[in-house]
Formats: C-alpha cells, structure tokens, sequence
C-alpha cells in the first residue's frame, strides 16, 4: 500500500495563489499597485506577517516589485519570471492553457536532443549504466502511467549526465508542469515510451561519446509524439472555439 504525507497549505500559500491568480488573469494589470499589506490583511482575513510573506513570494517569482515602505506594483511576469511559472501557466484557472501547453511541448522536442549529446560528449559510460537499468525498467512495466514516470527517469538520468545545471532546472520546471497531467497523456506518451530499440540507440550513442549520434536517436524517440500532442493541441484549441 502506497502512502503519500497530507499536504497542509499555510495562509500565506493561500494568498499567494490569490494574488497570482489574479495577476496571471490580468484583473492586476503591471504597472499598477497592489492594495497595501495592511488593506490586504483586512480584506483576506489574515496577518500582515502573512501577507507580508506571500508578497515576498510574488517578488522572488517575478510578479511583484515590493518597496520598502512604499507600494507594492505588479510586473509583467512575461519580461520579470522564470521557468517556475510554468506549471502555474498551464493550469491557470483550473483548465489547460493550451498555448502554455504548446510552447512546452516545442521546448521538448529541442532541448532533448541537445541534452542527449551534451550527456554524450560529457558522461559517456558513466551514465549509460544508470540508463540501461532505467530502459529495463521501462520494458518490464505495462502500465502506461508508471511507464512515463520510468521515462521522466531516464530523461532525468540524461539530464543527470550533460553535468548542465541550466538544463536541470529546466527540466525540475517542464516535469513540474507535466506531472499534473501525466495521467492525462499517458495514451498519447504510450508509444514514445515502447520504443526500446530508439532508446537502445541512444544508450549505445551515449556510450560511444557521439554526441552526433545521440541527438539524432533523441530526435527519432522524440517527434512522434510530438506531433501526436501538437495535433491534439490543435483539435484541442478548435474544439474550445
């Protein structure tokens, strides 16, 4: 039996998603200010230390700019924010923001490949052990939700071996954005995930140190699905018209 910890969500956390919500909807457009911690506290029913909290959230998230002792004005997180916005993105008002979707899918589809070669030409062998037992993994299991979380660990060994640590932050971010709908995409993701014999030819370009080699295996695990997401995307986008 598998056991997962209650999350609790604090008061400050509450806030936070409050205001961002409401920034993220553009009902806060940047520019403007935001009412003062004070006025905040009143209406919201919380303390000022709480409210003072999740603004320092917003600020170190690039919503906000607080001033010391003067307003607090909302930023266009667009220019201002970083990766970690993007689950927050994607799962705006309880939907799916399909643009959002579709930028993380191209990211994908080009960072992969050049993950794969950057681990290629950094870890060789050293990393394509771990990624062998991951393939194993991989091809023992038929669930399709449990085969993309072995996947997100392969990728994630991959990521492990380019010794790049712009590339595992933005990997932490895109999984974080993808994990919430993992279940979701998991029959769309099923053939990406049984394609052993791609993944055997990226191991092996790995291991060999052919950085060439494994961008090219990446790319031919890679577009199949996505292009199957784009098209859903679309028909996705279609059908909200």
């Amino acid at each position: 039996m598998e056991l997962r910890a209650v999350a609790r969500r604090s008061a400050s956390d509450q806030v936070f998603d409050q205001l961002a919500g409401n920034i993220l909807r553009g009902e806060v457009e940047a520019g403007q200010s935001l009412l003062s911690e004070r006025q905040l506290a009143e209406v919201l029913g919380v303390s000022r230390q709480v409210v003072r909290e999740a603004l320092q959230r917003l600020a170190h998230a690039g919503f906000v700019e607080v001033r010391q002792g003067g307003s607090t004005t909302v930023l266009d997180f667009k220019r201002h924010g970083g990766l970690n916005l993007l689950a927050q993105l994607l799962l705006a008002d309880g939907g799916v923001d399909l643009a959002v979707a579709r930028s993380i899918v191209e990211a994908r589809q080009i960072i992969g490949p050049e993950v794969a070669a950057l681990a290629a030409k950094q870890a060789g062998r050293e990393v394509a052990g771990q990624l062998r037992q991951t393939l194993a993994k991989l091809a023992g299991d038929a669930d399709p939700v449990t085969r993309q979380r072995v996947a997100l660990e392969f990728w994630e060994a991959l990521v492990d071996g380019s010794d790049s640590i712009v590339f595992r932050l933005m990997f932490n971010s895109l999984r974080l954005a993808y994990e919430p709908l993992l279940a979701a995409m998991a029959v769309v993701m099923q053939h990406e995930a049984s394609q052993a014999g791609d993944y055997d030819a990226l191991i092996d370009a790995v291991e060999a140190g052919d950085p060439q080699a494994a961008r090219a295996a990446a790319t031919q695990i890679l577009s199949p699905t996505t292009s199957a997401l784009l098209d859903a995307i679309d028909a996705a986008a279609v059908t909200a018209w």
